[in-house]
């Protein structure tokens, strides 16, 4: 650690705020060249703001497009940007302050208020380009400009930002580096974007909206939304209720726009977001492919694509979990078939938003089941006597509305309590496994009543 500080002290004196020169300095020091490179980028930014980075010579932002990975216990964080993070940041000052959270746009997840952001967008071709420009805001002050330039082949421009693991970065997954994620986007999820065309445009253009798929061999499959026409100077919204994608994970969600012919054009995504319950089965797709697997948070000792049924699960020492979904999931219910094969408790869970903070609907070994919450210690909520059995197959079903949990085995409700002490908000579906072996061949998450 010490050498590391070194290093940065020394960047920073003899960088002369130049933020080229200081990683330049940093870098052929040796060491720890990416933490060191990142703290000293990090201290330049906070120090002298966007205009160090943007004064140097060289694009060290548009590469990046404000992508960033978290490493947390929340999946549903962990493909996020910059500017997403900076409003955490923000709210909890506020928080602490008092103060009610700042919600650009009503809270849209994209929203471009910062300058300069783009928030994980980036545009297929390189013949049209993405610039974050003042005005063209029915919410706020600022969008996201996407200018599309005549092509040889015509074919639409398309800007698209992650919801996922994205393609280059899996091979982090296996060459040591653990990136850990889950998507961020659902099947019966809605989808909302806020666009304006260029008052400009020599004519109207067509817009729509689209996702993309892991599909077989982990390729990414193209899906369309809806569309619209867009006169020149006019603005509409797009909503699309996704549809079930057969288990596959949302990569990406993004516009595509069609070529002006041998005209230039413009089209303003003021924001893009989507809310409510999914409405999902997840097991594993046809075709071949591993992200389903990954799109788990694993936190088992065993959980291998090689069994009969897609989640098979193995804790050794301990209680394990695997899950996937977002803090905004809140209100739904999740179901599946579980069978346990020896196991000291296993089942289900819901709101889970990391190893220590779920609820589960579980079978434990002296015959009773269990609704239990772990917030940093198990906390039982109800029980009863069930003499359930190993290699049995169990439908257990567990629905969270605001405080009120109602669980479910075999169709026949068991539980219906309501969490008063400090009631966990939102969080994912899990699978939870004690010291055994649990098996399933789908969960199933809907919104609650459903």
């Amino acid at each position: 650690m010490v050498p590391n500080h070194a290093l940065i002290i020394n960047a920073l004196l003899h960088g002369d705020d130049d933020f080229r020169r200081s990683l330049t300095i940093v870098n052929t020091c040796g060491w720890d060249t990416d933490c060191n490179s990142g703290n000293v980028g990090c201290l330049l930014g906070i120090k002298n703001g966007l205009a160090t980075i943007d004064a140097s010579p060289y694009d060290f932002r548009g590469p990046i497009a404000d992508r960033l990975y978290l490493a947390t216990a929340d999946g549903g964080r962990a493909i996020t940007d910059a500017v997403t993070e900076t409003v955490h940041v923000v709210n909890t000052g506020r928080a602490l302050a008092g103060e009610p959270p700042w919600a650009p746009k009503g809270g849209a997840r994209f929203h471009f208020e910062l300058p300069g952001s783009v928030q994980g967008f980036q545009a297929d071709n390189q013949m049209d380009t993405l610039e974050n420009v003042a005005g063209n805001s029915t919410d706020g002050e600022r969008s996201l400009a996407l200018r599309v330039s005549p092509t040889a082949d015509n074919s639409s421009a398309r800007i698209a930002t992650p919801t996922f693991i994205p393609p280059e970065a899996i091979a982090l997954l296996t060459k040591g580096y653990a990136l850990l994620a889950s998507p961020t986007l659902f099947p019966g999820q809605a989808v909302r974007a806020s666009l304006a065309a260029g008052n400009e445009n020599p004519t109207p253009v067509v817009c729509r909206l689209f996702i993309r798929v892991y599909g077989p061999d982990d390729t990414l499959t193209l899906v369309h939304g809806p569309e619209t026409t867009l006169a020149p100077d006019t603005r509409q919204e797009l909503t699309w209720r996704l549809d079930d994608t057969g288990g596959e994970p949302i990569a990406q969600v993004g516009i595509e726009v069609d070529r002006l012919g041998e005209s230039d054009g413009i089209v303003y995504l003021d924001s893009l977001t989507w809310e409510g319950s999914p409405d999902v089965t997840l097991g594993r797709p046809a075709g071949g492919s591993t992200m389903w697997q990954r799109a788990w948070m694993n936190g088992v000792d065993d959980f291998r694509n090689r069994w009969p049924e897609p989640y098979r699960i193995v804790q050794n020492h301990g209680t394990g979990l695997i899950s996937q979904g977002t803090a905004e999931w809140t209100d739904y219910r999740a179901t599946a078939d579980v069978t346990v094969y020896l196991a000291r408790a296993a089942g289900i869970a819901v709101r889970a938003g990391g190893m220590r903070r779920y609820y589960a609907l579980l079978l434990s070994d002296d015959g009773f089941a269990r609704l239990v919450k772990e917030r940093d210690g198990e906390i039982v909520l109800a029980e009863a006597a069930f003499p359930w059995q190993v290699d049995r197959r169990y439908t257990l079903a567990l629905e969270a509305v605001d405080r009120r949990l109602r669980a479910w085995i075999d169709g026949e409700l068991l539980f219906d309590v309501t969490d008063t002490d400090h009631p966990l908000s939102g969080g994912g579906v899990g699978l939870v496994v004690t010291e055994g072996c649990l098996g399933s061949e789908a969960v199933r998450v809907q919104p609650a009543g459903a």
